[in-house]
């Protein structure tokens, strides 16, 4: 696919590529054309592709499954036709009543068997079948009915039935399209909608359909902060598309509860560190498709203020030429374990030891060392057997207790108080208005140590976004995207003590993340993996190819997507997102608009 792709320009011709002066004017080549108007000869012109048949009764029912809705599509056009068009059937008034192909199917039209041998044989014989001996009819699913009010298209439940033999055709304008599936018209661009893998097109210029997610606070609060989960496998374009999209984000601005409207801020963590490269430019994006991206006020090119934060960890070295981005070590501090005590509980601790861990090792810890005592001395301290003795004689903690704790909080010598200013220190940094922080972990080999990294920042990020007394403002006040690469590493629902915390945290965030400006963005390719309380406060869902029934079913789209999730090809999409607009199919950008690969 050129670069091009994305933002072909519609010259009317056909699939050959010649201009339409050169065409052979006939019903045949027409019908390939969109559903275009059809001349079929002395008899007067035909518009539409069809119109309503009342053969089998026409009824609009509240119950989806009750409606009745079906047209006869004339032989010309029928070659044209392809479910999940959009369709438009008026009414006498003006109305409009907006629906799409829900199925296609050939009655036939005579009291003839045409399985027989001889039929079977003249068919071989000829060149095709006569269509008109067969009747084509197409379902239709009603969506939206549309009309006018003061000058301006709006839409509204299906509460009307349209009268037999309204003739029917293609919907091809931008506006009408947009209404009938409740697509805002200004918003975060996520892709184009499409058909089939088709791009829907129309007789405008641009001639494609910018499928925009809602991003004002008109209509309730910004979609960003209710929250976006990507799921798709294994070179499906999960990287690409949330590039394209986080790009989007960045530069823009939200009101904050104190009347003020920073620039968002974004922090993503990457396993695979794909995403620092959004500093630079694509080197394969062509000037013409950059003119495009403008034209459709498409946000491109590498971002300046992009930096990534790199954990220090003892025996790893990140040493990263793919891309420019400025590099900033950190480390973790210990001090971070008392507001979360599971980072270094593991998965291993019971609620027994856990609690001995949370109301007697670290309160005495820190009445010794201060917030300033290091993981190595935490280690040493509970080395000491009268410390064991004394908290087993009082019957604070039994000696069996002191030591399973004792033996599993063990192993977090490499993440804690690392030779690097911890993160602590570097907030003003680490949050930036207007600026995109990457923490690569692709370095780290060891996946517990990965873990304890992402979970202590994504806590820290959390904890000061909802507390009520924060010790950093910055984090505060700041608008924030949390995005998280292999999301389903981090918040399985698993039956431990660390699990439950994380997942506790996670999903408290979610839900307070509309009223503290904090959302959550996931990329998963296991999306079953994903634990319930939080999937539940996901609002906009992007699939992406999957192969996996488990998983195609655990994203709970509509079935008539769902069945074409294994058959999407690179870049293709299915966006539900209940808030901002009917569940459509999209082609995301065939150019990522920031550098992309390692080539």
């Amino acid at each position: 696919m050129s670069d091009l792709g994305d933002f072909t320009e519609f010259d009317g011709g056909d699939d050959d590529g010649d201009p339409p002066a050169e065409r052979e004017s006939t019903a045949e080549t027409d019908a390939t054309d969109d559903f275009e108007d059809i001349d079929t000869g002395p008899a007067g012109t035909d518009t539409g592709l069809g119109v309503l048949s009342a053969s089998n009764g026409l009824r609009i029912s509240e119950e989806d499954d009750e409606c009745v809705l079906r047209a006869y599509v004339t032989a010309a056009n029928r070659s044209a036709v392809r479910i999940g068009k959009y369709l438009l059937v008026p009414y006498p008034d003006g109305e409009r009543l907006f629906c799409r192909i829900s199925a296609l199917e050939y009655a036939q039209e005579f009291r003839a068997d045409d399985a027989t041998e001889i039929h079977a044989r003249r068919a071989m014989r000829q060149q095709g079948i006569d269509e008109q001996d067969f009747k084509f009819i197409a379902e239709l699913e009603p969506l939206a009915v549309l009309y006018e009010e003061g000058g301006e298209l709006k839409r509204r439940m299906t509460d009307r039935v349209p009268k037999p033999e309204t003739v029917v055709r293609a919907a091809t304008d931008q506006s009408e399209i947009k209404t009938g599936l409740k697509i805002p018209e200004d918003g975060v661009f996520l892709g184009h909608l499409s058909v089939g893998g088709e791009k829907v097109r129309t007789s405008a210029e641009p001639p494609t359909i910018d499928y925009r997610l809602k991003d004002d606070y008109e209509d309730g609060d910004p979609l960003v902060f209710r929250h976006t989960l990507v799921a798709g496998g294994t070179g499906s374009g999960k990287t690409h598309a949330s590039k394209n999209v986080l790009r989007q984000y960045l530069g823009r601005t939200y009101a904050m509860g104190d009347g003020r409207t920073p620039e968002l801020a974004v922090v993503q963590f990457d396993p695979q560190d794909e995403y620092a490269q959004m500093h630079d430019d694509n080197p394969a994006m062509t000037d013409e498709f950059a003119r495009r991206c403008e034209r459709e006020g498409v946000a491109h090119g590498g971002y300046d203020d992009t930096k990534a934060f790199v954990p220090k960890v003892a025996g790893t070295d990140y040493s990263a030429s793919h891309h420019r981005a400025e590099q900033v070590e950190f480390t973790i501090p210990f001090s971070l374990v008392y507001e979360n005590p599971w980072l270094i509980a593991g998965s291993s601790l019971n609620d027994n030891q856990y609690g001995a861990l949370v109301n007697t090792f670290l309160p005495r810890f820190e009445r010794q060392y201060g917030r300033s005592g290091t993981y190595d001395e935490f280690t040493t301290f509970l080395d000491d057997p009268a410390l064991k003795e004394e908290l087993h004689e009082a019957g604070d903690v039994h000696e069996a207790t002191f030591d399973a704790v004792k033996r599993r909080v063990r192993g977090f010598g490499d993440v804690f108080d690392q030779d690097a200013e911890p993160i602590t220190e570097q907030v003003s940094q680490f949050v930036r208005a207007g600026g995109l922080t990457v923490i690569p972990t692709y370095h780290i080999t060891d996946s517990r140590t990965a873990s304890t990294i992402v979970l202590a920042v994504a806590s820290l990020l959390i904890d000061q976004k909802l507390s009520n007394s924060p010790r950093y403002d910055r984090i505060k006040e700041t608008p924030l995207v949390l995005g998280m690469d292999e999301a389903h590493n981090f918040l399985t629902d698993a039956d431990s003590v660390q699990a439950r915390k994380v997942i506790g945290k996670f999903t408290e965030a979610a839900k307070q993340g509309r009223k503290e400006r904090l959302g959550l963005y996931l990329i998963t390719q296991d999306p079953q993996d994903i634990a319930d309380p939080v999937f539940k406060q996901i609002n906009t869902t992007m699939v992406l190819n999957l192969g996996d029934e488990d998983a195609i079913s655990a994203v709970n789209i509509p079935s008539n997507l769902e069945s074409k999730v294994p058959y999407m090809e690179k870049g293709q999409r299915v966006v539900y997102s209940p808030d901002n607009s009917e569940p459509v199919e999209c082609i995301g950008l065939s150019t990522c608009v920031t550098r992309h690969g390692r080539d």
